[in-house]
């Protein structure tokens, strides 16, 4: 009998943390699928163009109407979790982006298409934010909360890696319509699950801030679309200059209101840590780098390399097994040497495989050439995405997080379209016809130097860190 209570004991205290790892694992399924779907179209572009009688300017926009509402909605979306429950909201946003992918999947015109995409992004917008907060939640104790990050910072960082290779296999082997209606039984699953698995945060009460959330979105939205813009038709034209003007008189607009309002969309609070703003800064400029390295290395692969979709993918599967392989022992390095040394390794890396890369040449193969700084940038990015991460989300009380995953996310998306806009500005200034090589070391280099502004913003936590300790010294003398 002793030894059946004390068996019954050990299942009970054990199926809560099966059930909370569960819960991390359904909430990782999520967030791969979101960030996915901001690169596993990118191999299938050529196809949907044909297909549905794209105009060459029109076919960014199946790009850019995901990256537009995502990125425009992010903080809205983290303040609704805060307030209305976070599973509650990453629910309707997970129906909406499943749903909106089924009609893109279907879709006979561009304007269906960019439409579908674009409502993705708001259904994206809605439950991206709420994932780091519930995996907070779900995971049973700290270690398990570094773990779960160390797997979203893969998920993250890889994710764009393998929707490249997975958008790849379904256009080569099916159909490009396949690279959205895979999103299908994966979000329905998940909705499935992530009531019984998942637990709901407690609902912070309170006055919904109304023109906290129009100047934020319309502030974001105004400098993604510009950004965007700009990388279409130069930094010069008028209609570039105007979104960025906007944008920046209504995120203005947004730090007077949101210091006077009583609960404010965005915290400035937040901003208030050196550290925080580092990290921000930080993952801003590897995401840009990364993302600008993606759009670079597949117009080399596929164009001066020859490599068809599927091929394109797998080339990249390097990069993406070097995150995941990292993610695993990350954890433990930073409890053993802190955030702060493993982001400067991880940006120093990521600068040296890009300039790697510029000095690919008219002989260069993938093997002798792409491969090796393929796989830095992988083992690189694995070691840096989660240190940003903790430092970012170090120290906010449960009832911000969602407001700081937002935040978070929101400077993703920026990062990511501000890198792009700058780099495929490069690019196109450079590129001599159709001759790939004569704009890629330069834009490349373009990369290089946004790894390097993300090494220099965690540098300043390093030097304010010694300040204080000389500052302390000082003193005891």
């Amino acid at each position: 009998m002793p030894s059946l209570k004390l068996s019954r004991a050990r299942s009970q205290d054990a199926s809560p943390d099966g059930g909370r790892s569960t819960g991390v694992l359904i909430v990782l399924v999520a967030q791969l699928m979101l960030v996915l779907d901001a690169t596993v179209v990118n191999v299938a572009l050529p196809h949907i163009s044909t297909d549905l009688g794209f105009t060459p300017a029109g076919l960014s926009w199946v790009l850019n109407g995901y990256t537009l509402a995502f990125g425009g909605l992010l903080l809205l979306g983290g303040r609704l979790g805060d307030v209305y429950g976070r599973r509650r909201v990453f629910g309707v946003g997970l129906a909406v982006f499943t749903l909106f992918s089924l009609l893109g999947g279907l879709a006979t015109s561009p304007e269906l298409l960019v439409s579908a995409r674009a409502l993705q992004g708001i259904g994206a917008a809605l439950a991206a934010p709420n994932v780091l907060a519930l995996l907070t939640t779900s995971a049973p104790d700290e270690a398990g909360r570094n773990r779960a990050f160390a797997l979203f910072a893969a998920v993250s960082s890889g994710g764009g890696t393998l929707g490249l290779l997975l958008g790849g296999v379904l256009t080569d082997l099916v159909s490009w319509r396949w690279t959205l209606f895979i999103n299908v039984p994966i979000g329905l699953a998940v909705l499935a699950l992530v009531g019984r698995f998942v637990a709901e945060t407690p609902r912070r009460p309170g006055r919904f801030d109304v023109v906290g959330a129009v100047t934020a979105t319309g502030g974001a939205v105004s400098v993604v679309w510009a950004l965007i813009n700009a990388g279409e038709h130069g930094w010069g034209k008028p209609t570039t200059v105007l979104g960025l003007v906007v944008g920046a008189l209504l995120l203005a607009a947004l730090g007077v209101t949101e210091a006077r309002v009583a609960h404010p969309l965005l915290r400035l609070g937040l901003l208030r840590s050196h550290r925080r703003v580092a990290a921000l800064v930080g993952i801003a400029a590897v995401f840009g780098a990364q993302m600008s390295m993606f759009f670079l290395m597949v117009q080399y692969l596929e164009i001066r390399l020859g490599f068809g979709p599927l091929a394109s993918g797998v080339a990249f599967l390097p990069a993406m097994v070097g995150v995941f392989a990292m993610s695993r022992v990350t954890p433990q390095l930073v409890q053993r040497f802190g955030q702060v040394p493993l982001i400067v390794v991880g940006t120093t890396g990521l600068a040296v495989s890009f300039a790697w890369m510029s000095l690919l040449g008219p002989s260069s193969t993938y093997a002798g050439g792409v491969l090796l700084p393929m796989v830095l940038d992988g083992i690189a990015a694995g070691l840096t995405m989660m240190p940003l991460t903790s430092l970012v989300l170090g120290g906010v009380e449960p009832e911000h997080a969602g407001a700081a995953s937002g935040l978070m996310q929101t400077m993703q998306q920026l990062g990511g379209a501000v890198g792009l806009a700058v780099v495929a500005s490069v690019y196109a200034a450079r590129t001599v016809g159709h001759d790939v090589l004569s704009g890629l070391d330069e834009a490349l280099l373009a990369s290089t130097t946004l790894s390097l502004l993300a090494l220099l913003s965690i540098l300043t936590v390093v030097g304010s860190r010694l300040g204080r300790s000389r500052v302390g010294v000082g003193m005891a003398d």
